[in-house]
């Protein structure tokens, strides 16, 4: 009806009239039928004496005669009309795709909300700016071209720049679905991955792709337009290879016919086997081949584009990111439209909201601008500016009236306002050199000159400069850059910069550079970091840019091995800025201390987050292949049930495994069956109870809902990890094997009393089985287990089934995987890591309990003791690295501490992000 009513009013007004004529007929007809009934019932005697009612029945034959008349030709114009309509359906068809994508948004992040309020306006401001045509279908084609670009961009200014590509996505797939043409089979494997491992496997014909790579080109091949494709790999395993190692991987054509014959969409499947890293940038050339290359070329941050779409009714909302400030591009703008003496700002916090409240009162009747910021810090006065704007009336507010907000992302921002309000996002720019230059742009001549040692002072400036910029964009390596992404800012900056001026002015002798260090890593910036390996990380990093060489040699001191980045010699913030402008954009994970890889893992996680992030868009839309969701749902939780294990007889454990002051180690076994037995028993129950309900035959509650809709994801449900299972980032079909390993492991241990070897990634609670393993040893030999600390004995001689027998002393460990290094088996310590090996299995280690054992104190601010000539490896249960604190005094992740040889420097390490986990993501 918009369309219609927008492209041919005449149309539409002649169909109203229609509507309206065709009532009026109706009203006549019921009031002549109603008339003769009165008639009827009123007369007495012989009807046909009534002259009254004859004459009614004359005049109604002649009405009733036109109105039929008319009610035919009515038809007839209104079936031309109709037909004139239908042809506007392909608009009204793209139209409602639209809505439904964006409305799927607010599964990403909560402010991504939309109304159809809002949408209506849009689309309707989509339909009168469209270009025109003399053509119909060339008319049509714009309006579909506009309206879909127009709506891109629009949402596009509320968006994340981490959020765009996905949207870009997400809408090529929810538009190429409604004209059925996306494979939504396909499309589940690329979201999802495998699902299980394929039955009766090929052995992989090349040395050079892991397990897990390999079952999914297997799983492809599944695959009708990919039948064969596995078999080709001993064939072109030289061309495979070829894109295996390119750095732009999506650019390599695929060889033999494979190239011609593959849609674009199926070879981005198709990298998602060997080169997930390479997927973002395959999806962003899919999305450019299907919609034109403006659909992944997001609009610039606007205000005055954004404040021609709002109103004096709808509130110009900025969505907040860390680090990022859009007060003072909103001031800049306000002095551009003569505005700034008619703003007015408030910083929302306790206490604020009845001022606030004021201000909007008196600049609806003033017409002028209000602020409000930090929506986010007063949260519980987000309802009363929610009744406040729903209580705006047009007729008595002024027209050049607007209401800004800023917050941050939160659950508990109005939805109403989030609907119907134009959202921007500013993000500050990324990138180490941007970084430099921000930082610089606000230290002037001034400001480098202003200490009575210029020179130490500029260069130390310049040091901490770079460790503010490193720290910020070490975040975007995910955990292997920091536990936890902390939101340091600018002002943690400039009160280093000044103290280190206090310092050099109080005494022009020295540099305290151990004390700059301190008061950096663990005071102004360390204030914000609550991860004990990070506050090592931090004090490492610190070390690198606060140093005597950095004074001493000048531009020689080098902070990276490429000898790109070093302090230049420069006096002015001109010169500075002119050797910042000539660094690269995109630097390398050396520059941070990491490994070639961590671009990899920093890839990968990125194209991780795309794919759930359309997952979560869009699940049990469609299953592929003719199934319906419930069908495949069902399929998943049969095979899953199959495979879930037996419970362990409790009784029969306890019997085998008393309580005893010799072993401690029994009570530790006890507590992993109880565990264990808890998990399966809820799976166990859980499952038949959902397939039941898929059938009908009880009740889908909210949980088995739930849980059917991770399945369908291949995630594993809420209701057993991690609140019942085991801490794991494994999706279902892995998942469920590593519970059935984990069971075996158990099983064994239970059969034989004692293992020669233990499988730590098996154990449920590993915290338990070191405190264990100690309290034997201080027992046995008399020692009191508060001067026990572990020392660390590595055997790569022989593999973990090659140990028959347990160890005299400690215990045999095997199933820690190394991210960051690997193990060099020819010098028997700590290297680099091979290219495009992420992850490496640590050989054997023995975990002997050591009495008051010696070492040295750090220089780190931990206050831990480092044993000389080796790596102290943080060891965490899954790849995330952060946990919480449980009320067993223990963190959920974090496992133990293990000394690895080593010949370079402990600081090398830490700031590679080198750690030990017992369990990977797939």
């Amino acid at each position: 009806g918009i369309v219609v009513q927008l492209e041919r009013p005449e149309m539409e007004e002649k169909k109203s009239a229609l509507v309206k004529e065709s009532a009026e007929n109706n009203a006549t007809l019921k009031s002549i039928e109603d008339t003769i009934l009165r008639l009827l019932s009123e007369s007495e005697g012989d009807i046909l004496e009534s002259e009254e009612l004859i004459d009614t029945l004359a005049k109604s034959k002649v009405q009733s005669a036109e109105i039929d008349k008319k009610m035919e030709e009515a038809k007839i114009v209104e079936k031309e009309i109709d037909d004139a309509r239908q042809s506007y359906t392909s608009v009204a068809f793209r139209a409602s795709i639209l809505f439904f994508a964006i409305v799927e948004l607010t599964n990403i992040d909560p402010m991504y909300q939309f109304s159809l309020q809002w949408y209506q306006q849009l689309f309707q401001a989509g339909i009168s700016n469209a270009p025109a045509a003399d053509d119909p279908e060339e008319r049509l084609t714009n309006i579909i071209d506009y309206v879909t670009h127009s709506l891109y961009v629009n949402v596009c200014r509320g968006l994340f720049e981490r959020h765009k590509t996905t949207f870009s996505f997400a809408l090529t797939i929810k538009i190429l679905t409604g004209y059925n043409k996306m494979d939504q089979e396909l499309l589940r494997f690329l979201l999802t991955g495998p699902t299980g491992d394929v039955k009766d496997p090929k052995p992989a014909p090349v040395d050079w792709l892991q397990e897990r790579e390999w079952n999914e080109v297997q799983t492809i091949a599944l695959f009708k337009q990919f039948r064969g494709i596995d078999d080709d790999f001993s064939v072109y395993a030289e061309d495979f290879r070829a894109i295996f190692d390119e750095p732009e991987a999506q650019k390599v054509p695929l060889p033999g016919d494979w190239d011609t014959v593959l849609s674009t969409f199926d070879k981005v499947c198709f990298l998602r086997t060997i080169r997930l890293d390479k997927v973002t940038q395959a999806i962003v050339e899919y999305v450019t081949t299907e919609m034109g290359r403006k659909f992944v070329e997001p609009p610039t941050f606007d205000i005055a584009l954004s404040y021609e779409d709002s109103t004096k009714m709808t509130p110009l909302i900025f969505v907040l990111s860390a680090g990022s400030d859009p007060v003072a591009d909103m001031l800049v703008f306000a002095e551009d439209m003569g505005m700034a003496s008619k703003l007015e700002s408030i910083s929302l916090g306790q206490g604020q909201g009845p001022k606030a409240a004021r201000l909007i009162e008196e600049a609806k009747g003033k017409g002028s601008w209000v602020l409000l910021q930090n929506c986010h810090l007063a949260i519980s006065w987000m309802p009363e500016l929610e009744r406040i704007t729903e209580q705006f009336t047009p007729e008595l507010i002024n027209n050049d009236f607007r209401l800004w907000l800023s917050s941050m992302p939160t659950p508990q921002f109005p939805p109403m306002l989030l609907q119907n309000g134009v959202k921007m996002t500013n993000e500050p720019p990324a990138g180490l050199r941007a970084n430099m230059l921000r930082s610089f742009a606000k230290i002037d001549d001034t400001i480098l000159s202003a200490c009575l040692q210029p020179q130490a002072f500029r260069q130390l400036v310049f040091g901490f400069c770079f460790f503010h910029a490193v720290i910020l964009e070490r975040r975007k390596f995910g955990p292997i850059g920091w536990n936890i992404p902390y939101s340091f800012t600018n002002e943690d900056l400039v009160t280093c910069r000044r103290q280190l001026k206090y310092f050099l002015d109080d005494n022009t002798e020295v540099v305290p550079h151990k004390v700059l260090r301190y008061l950096g890593a663990n005071i102004n910036y360390g204030g914000r970091v609550t991860d004990a390996q990070d506050k090592r990380l931090i004090s490492a990093i610190l070390r690198n840019y606060v140093h005597p060489d950095l004074i001493e040699f000048g531009p020689e001191y080098k902070f990276s091995d490429s000898g790109l980045y070093y302090c230049p010699k420069a006096e002015t913030q001109e010169e500075f800025l002119e050797y910042l402008k000539g660094l690269p954009l995109s630097p390398g994970p050396e520059v941070f201390g990491m490994h070639d890889n961590c671009d990899i893992t920093c890839a990968q996680g990125e194209t991780t987050q795309i794919l759930n992030a359309i997952l979560a868009m869009s699940s049990k839309t469609s299953a592929g292949a003719g199934r319906s969701p419930e069908e495949v749902m069902d399929e998943i939780a049969e095979s899953v049930f199959s495979s879930t294990p037996q419970p362990f007889d409790f009784d029969e454990v306890e019997t085998k495994f008393p309580t005893v002051y010799e072993e401690s180690t029994n009570t530790v076994v006890k507590q992993e069956v109880l565990r264990y037995n808890r998990l399966i028993s809820a799976m166990r129950e859980a499952i038949p109870q959902f397939r039941k309900a898929l059938k009908g035959l009880v009740t889908m509650t909210e949980e088995l809902e739930s849980m059917g809709s991770a399945m369908f994801r291949n995630a594993v449900p809420g209701a057993w990890a991690p609140s019942l299972g085991f801490l794991s980032l494994k999706p279902l079909n892995a998942w469920v094997k590593d519970l059935n390993d984990r069971i075996s492991f158990l099983q064994n241990w239970i059969d034989v009393s004692k293992p020669a070897i233990y499988w730590l990634s098996g154990l449920f609670f590993p915290q338990a089985f070191f405190t264990g393993t100690m309290q034997n040893y201080a027992r046995s030999h008399g020692v009191a287990i508060d001067r026990l600390t572990f020392g660390s004995v590595f055997d790569d001689s022989k593999k973990p089934s090659e140990f028959t027998e347990a160890a005299s002393e400690g215990v045999y460990l095997f199933g820690i995987y190394l991210e960051g290094c690997r193990w060099n088996y020819e010098t028997h310590q700590l290297d680099w890591s091979f290219a495009k090996v992420l992850y490496e299995e640590m050989p054997v280690l023995q975990l002997v309990p050591i009495v008051d054992k010696p070492g040295v104190l750090s220089d780190q601010g931990t206050g831990r003791i480092l044993p000389p000539d080796v790596y102290e490896c943080p060891v965490y249960k899954v790849l995330s690295r952060s946990g919480t604190l449980s009320t067993t005094g223990h963190s959920t992740n974090f496992v133990i501490w293990i000394d690895v040889p080593t010949e370079e420097p402990q600081d090398m390490w830490i700031k590679a992000g080198v750690a030990g986990f017992l369990a990977l993501k797939f």
